[in-house]
């Protein structure tokens, strides 16, 4: 009850910022949260599943951070810092997973202080970091894509016919010029399905042997994969 009575402020706050449907769904996952805090300590008495530090701290950093990104998922908040970083996300770049893992820090360094106990802080920053991750990953998902750069000296847009024509995918070709040489060179952007870059990397290799490749994981995909880059 007080840590809804506590919430009041911050989710009328959160209305003007976020909308009437954000502060509808925190405040349901806030009761939800209460109930089954109260129910599960008082009328089930579930007891601790370890009392082993580092295993407590991982596995509730990964309970805390994936019900989180789940709330966050659905368009809510579990009420307190979560909203404050919900409103900070929705006005700047920084992520949420971010902005909640410097609020925690905050606080961990106060309560650490104040509770004369730097080890707990220091146990329960792995958990919030831990935590922090997994909503960053639920948030942001683990695509099932990489993006190349394909550069080359040699005309690349027959390259990329044999990549649209061998792979299915297309991409997009950009001509620019090598810094040091001061030669023409043309740039390719593809993404492709991660279990496809060694088909990829056969069909650039017997193209252009001195052709470079520059793999990187896509963090978040947003509309069609298939599509020009």
């Amino acid at each position: 009850l007080v840590f809804g009575l506590m919430n009041i402020p911050l989710l009328l706050v959160s209305i003007k910022y976020l909308g009437k449907y954000f502060a509808i769904k925190s405040t349901v996952a806030i009761v939800l949260i209460g109930v089954f805090i109260d129910l599960l300590a008082k009328v089930v008495h579930l007891e601790a599943l370890s009392t082993e530090p580092l295993l407590a701290t991982l596995y509730g950093g990964v309970v805390i951070g994936a019900g989180l990104g789940f709330i966050f998922k659905g368009g809510g908040s579990a009420g307190g810092g979560t909203i404050i970083a919900r409103i900070v996300t929705s006005k700047t770049s920084l992520k949420t997973s971010t902005v909640i893992l410097f609020l925690d820090i905050i606080v961990i360094i106060v309560a650490g202080f104040v509770f004369n106990s730097i080890e707990l802080a220091l146990w329960s920053m792995i958990s919030i970091f831990t935590a922090a991750k997994l909503i960053d990953t639920i948030l942001t998902g683990r695509p099932n894509e990489i993006i190349v750069h394909i550069s080359s000296y040699k005309p690349l847009a027959p390259l990329g016919l044999l990549i649209k024509q061998k792979i299915g995918v297309s991409g997009t070709t950009v001509n620019g010029k090598d810094m040091a040489q001061k030669v023409d060179k043309d740039i390719i952007f593809v993404v492709v399905p991660k279990n496809r870059l060694s088909s990829l990397e056969n069909i650039v290799s017997s193209y252009d042997n001195e052709a470079k490749m520059i793999v990187m994981e896509a963090t978040q995909m947003v509309g069609a994969v298939n599509s020009a880059v």
